[in-house]
């Protein structure tokens, strides 16, 4: 499933990690929930896994890289449909009680065993080639906004915008598939400050006194998502003395971006001085997270990320799934950001805010 290598606790975790960290943010039960009984939000998650097996037997159907791809796809749909009903009946089946981790984990393990290695392939590829080609103008048009806090605002609007581009909710893949979608609109289009959680400003206060040394960011999807996103901003820590690590995942699940493809992204936006738009990218490199999921437990990353983590004083978990599913309220012994865009409902009722709503959740460590 992951890196041959053995996988490790992110070693900016507060410890000891037993008390203090949980990676799944959103409580499905509690201790004095009855073990043999689903609960209501149990059911509801359960509800919206369910909902998003056609765009995965969809996405499925249509991988000319596996022999009746149709059949094997029909097999996914009704093998996760059958455990998925059968959490109803027993939460303690299948290895749970159920969690956001272990719902995608058995999602990805079905489709792997019929075969299915990237279902997303075909599309990450479309979307990659697109917004390589608009990567130019969002970064001229970053850089020519001359207030910092502007600057920054702009950058930190262009990472909500790019996180839309997301697979893994059927509402959101619905849309895509019919009309696509723009990034500059999606931009303007954002729901209005304040969001759900925004520290917005307490980081511009950071952003304005200093820079910090290194900034590991666990990025997420591809096309928009890390291209238009993520790495104008990542550009900007550069240009401030920042070294960055970008942690993509092992292997592919949904749209998410891996390891692998964003080294390919990276040859293509540098130029032959190995500069991304005037600015020297040497200090910016890609790591492999160990992952294989859209979400993550951070008590499971590769050695190599934990290498070059250990002296970082900036963590920074971008989407849905990383940033608010799993780590929301994950401690860190250093400067933390959360950032990403509220997709389900389901979430969106537990943080209290509206669906496309933005978190932006930023941690200082004074003894960083």
């Amino acid at each position: 499933m992951e890196s041959a290598s053995e996988l490790v606790a992110f070693p900016l975790l507060i410890t000891p990690i037993e008390s203090n960290y949980r990676a799944c943010t959103i409580p499905y039960r509690f201790p004095s929930d009855n073990p043999r009984k689903p609960t209501p939000t149990e059911l509801a998650w359960i509800d919206l896994f369910l909902n998003s097996i056609p765009s995965f037997k969809k996405r499925a159907e249509s991988d000319s890289t596996v022999p009746d791809a149709p059949i094997k796809a029909e097999k996914f749909s009704q093998r996760y449909a059958e455990i998925l009903e059968d959490f109803k009946k027993d939460p303690e089946s299948h290895g749970g009680p159920p969690d956001c981790i272990l719902l995608c984990r058995l999602r990805e393990l079905i489709l792997r065993e019929l075969g299915f290695r990237d279902i997303f392939k075909k599309v990450k590829e479309e979307e990659n080639a697109k917004a390589i080609s608009l990567f130019e103008n969002v970064v001229r048009i970053n850089d020519a906004i001359e207030d910092e806090g502007k600057c920054l605002e702009n950058l930190v609007r262009g990472i909500f915008a790019g996180n839309i581009f997301d697979l893994g909710s059927a509402q959101l893949a619905e849309v895509f598939s019919k009309d696509g979608m723009s990034f500059l609109a999606s931009c303007q289009n954002l729901v209005p400050r304040p969001w759900v959680i925004d520290d917005l400003d307490a980081f511009k206060t950071k952003w304005s006194k200093s820079s910090w040394k290194k900034a590991i960011i666990f990025v997420d999807n591809s096309g928009a998502d890390i291209i238009l996103g993520i790495l104008p901003f990542a550009r900007e820590l550069l240009k401030r003395g920042t070294q960055v690590v970008l942690a993509a995942n092992d292997l592919p699940s949904i749209n998410d971006v891996t390891y692998p493809e964003l080294i390919e992204i990276m040859a293509k936006l540098k130029d032959d001085r190995g500069q991304l738009m005037g600015v020297d990218a040497s200090n910016l490199l890609i790591a492999n997270s160990g992952n294989d999921l859209p979400v993550i437990d951070l008590t499971r990353v590769s050695q190599e990320l934990a290498f070059l983590a250990s002296d970082a004083d900036l963590v920074i978990l971008e989407g849905m799934g990383r940033g608010i599913e799993t780590n929301l309220y994950a401690q860190f012994k250093c400067d933390s950001l959360k950032i990403g865009m509220v997709k389900h409902p389901e979430v969106a009722q537990f943080l209290g805010g509206r669906l496309y709503d933005c978190v932006f959740k930023y941690n200082e460590v004074l003894s960083c």
